[in-house]
């Protein structure tokens, strides 16, 4: 499984990717995020799935991207072609795979900004090469393993918020995955943009970089619930114990 994660704020773009790859009882560790800067845009891939389908849709994206003579001036241009290598790599793999019992699966997401735009886009691309485009009310997608983390991203997330208020969310979202979600882990690679610059800053964390903030996180949940009031439990709880409201000799 994977867990990829892009956001979108006022302030600009987050993307967390982890590295971990499982396949059968292999364990393996491999970048899922991959960044571009050329012609006056710059933008970010990350995807699920199956790791064959993705770098061979990938590997088709970078030479069509390398062939490609007129620069993007919106990045819905780029998913587009991004798209139509996902739709040409299922029309040459899609039967061998259903066929051998594995499904077409990849999802990706894509962020970033060309010259012709007057704001930062994250795109998020479904395997049949459809995509839709993210909005002040959905500030974030994620891919992969995308249940453990999604509770504090929709308690604490908007469009409003700062870029480091997301990246905080962003890793704690992760790290309540990694600790659900066996096949989800360590390194993660970050990526950030700010709009107008057309340059993405990455940096990869490893365990022992977010093992304080881990650890912080787990005693704060436990004794914000252990503070927890606990008035509308009691009714609930006082039935645990009907024999002592009983009066003597009442059977």
């Amino acid at each position: 499984m994977t867990f990829c994660l892009g956001i979108n704020v006022s302030e600009g773009l987050v993307g967390i990717a982890d590295t971990r790859l499982t396949s059968g009882n292999e364990c393996l560790t491999a970048r899922k995020v991959s960044v571009y800067e050329r012609d006056g845009g710059a933008m970010f891939i990350m995807t699920s799935g199956l790791r064959s389908v993705r770098d061979k849709a990938l590997t088709y994206f970078e030479d069509a991207l390398g062939q490609r003579e007129e620069p993007f001036t919106r990045l819905y241009q780029a998913v587009n072609l991004f798209t139509d290598q996902v739709r040409r790599v299922a029309s040459e793999d899609k039967a061998a795979l259903v066929e051998s019992g594995l499904a077409f699966d990849m999802k990706a997401l894509i962020g970033g900004q060309m010259r012709g735009e007057d704001a930062h886009k994250l795109y998020l691309v479904y395997p049949q090469g459809n995509w839709v485009d993210t909005g002040r009310g959905t500030p974030y997608h994620v891919i992969g393993s995308t249940g453990y983390g999604k509770p504090i991203l929709d308690r604490t997330l908007t469009y409003n918020d700062s870029m480091r208020h997301a990246f905080k969310t962003g890793c704690l979202a992760f790290d309540s995955t990694r600790i659900s979600a066996a096949d989800v882990g360590f390194p993660i690679d970050a990526v950030l943009y700010v709009p107008n610059t057309f340059r993405i800053v990455e940096h990869r964390y490893q365990e022992e970089d977010l093992l304080e903030i881990s650890n912080w996180w787990q005693e704060r949940l436990r004794l914000t619930l252990s503070n927890l009031p606990e008035d509308w439990i009691e009714e609930a709880f006082s039935k645990l114990h009907p024999a002592a409201e009983r009066k003597p000799g009442a059977i």
